[in-house]
């Protein structure tokens, strides 16, 4: 379902959110691309109130640019911060139980099997994160090909595909049926803007063919 979403999902790490120019590049990206970018604040080594402080920062960004703002497994952060939602995984809440304490927030799930995917997608995600487990380094082939068994598992639910994601790669997915793409290393070790707006790009041509 592309369009319903933003198309590409810029991951952070530990490192990246250490970085003192970290909010300085984000702004840069959002201001940018605008609605077609979530950041998404992920850590595990952060303080909860460090992520708060980035959460309320980027939110303010946000709601000039209409870029999304996602943090990962907190859900009580997300609520306070007023940023656009929660990405839950393994370490998080059920989508249900988060789904019943913040029900109008956008919550994303991350999945890597198909029946993982429509059990999540039954149960109240407005997107999943899909990619297979373990070594991320997939053939293209085989990830396109997991990707559209999401996509059909996952029925309305708009999928975005991760997994050593190259401008190439995102150009595939969006030939897969990805609703978007998510990016790391790809963003944060490059200029961040051109390197969002070459993904953006990419992933556009794949829906032209």
């Amino acid at each position: 379902m592309p369009g319903t979403i933003p198309a590409l999902h810029i991951l952070t790490n530990d490192v990246v959110l250490a970085d003192p120019h970290f909010v300085r590049t984000a702004t840069a990206v959002m201001d940018a691309s605008g609605s077609r970018i979530a950041v998404h604040l992920r850590a595990t080594e952060i303080t909860a109130r460090r992520m708060l402080e980035l959460s309320l920062e980027l939110r303010v960004v946000s709601e000039v640019t209409r870029s999304w703002v996602l943090v990962h497994d907190r859900v009580d952060i997300a609520m306070v911060a007023g940023v656009t939602g929660a990405q839950l995984t393994s370490r998080s809440l059920a989508i249900a139980d988060a789904r019943r304490i913040a029900p109008s927030m956008i919550l994303g799930a991350s999945v890597h099997a198909t029946a993982e995917a429509w059990i999540t997608a039954q149960s109240g995600a407005d997107f999943l994160v899909a990619g297979p487990s373990g070594d991320t380094t997939h053939e293209l082939a085989d990830l396109a090909q997991f990707v559209r068994d999401v996509v059909a598992a996952a029925e309305n639910c708009p999928v975005v595909a991760i997994g050593a994601m190259t401008a190439e790669r995102a150009h595939e997915m969006a030939r897969a049926g990805a609703a978007g793409v998510a990016v790391m290393r790809g963003i944060w070790l490059d200029d961040a803007v051109s390197a969002t707006r070459r993904y953006l790009a990419a992933y556009d041509e794949g829906l032209r063919r």
